[in-house]
């Protein structure tokens, strides 16, 4: 079992299916990391409150906005000229590193910030991956492949 959320979030990204619900689910607003923070937190059991939920989403908001949206912004804006020029594609693609780097930080960031909560929760009354969705998100196809894909990596690591 992937005790750290890294390698939580890689190996259930690299499940059938995860990679275009977490952009589906990031195109309505979602933030990806936060969504996959919350499958980790189901998976260790923690007990969810408003405050652990605050507490997520205020870290994850201010370095989202302040560090890795400019990051994928430049990225994107570069797609078209970079088929053009390959210099600009190396470049490109050293920045899709740098924000992939900057997504590893916010999880290890959302982890520390989780670390101190108890696992092993009984009766959980309240879903993290509900609750850390975007208003949009919830009810949406995207968000129920993303918790059954995070349910079988579960199921698939209690067998083994």
């Amino acid at each position: 079992m992937h005790t750290d959320l890294w390698n939580h979030a890689l190996a259930l990204y690299a499940r059938p299916g995860v990679e275009t619900a977490c952009l589906q689910l990031q195109a309505l607003g979602g933030d990806v990391c936060l969504l996959l923070c919350a499958t980790w937190l189901q998976r260790r059991a923690v007990a969810y409150s408003r405050d652990r939920a605050q507490a997520l989403q205020a870290l994850a908001e201010s370095w989202q906005k302040e560090v890795v949206m400019p990051l994928r912004t430049l990225r994107q804006q570069w797609r078209d000229a970079a088929q053009q020029d390959a210099q600009l594609a190396v470049l490109r693609e050293q920045l899709k590193g740098l924000e992939l780097q900057a997504e590893k930080t916010l999880l290890q960031r959302l982890e520390a910030c989780a670390q101190p909560w108890p696992s092993g929760a009984h009766g959980l009354e309240e879903d993290w991956l509900t609750r850390l969705a975007p208003d949009q998100a919830r009810g949406h196809d995207a968000l129920e492949q993303l918790r059954v894909a995070a349910a079988a990596r579960q199921d698939a690591e209690d067998g083994a």
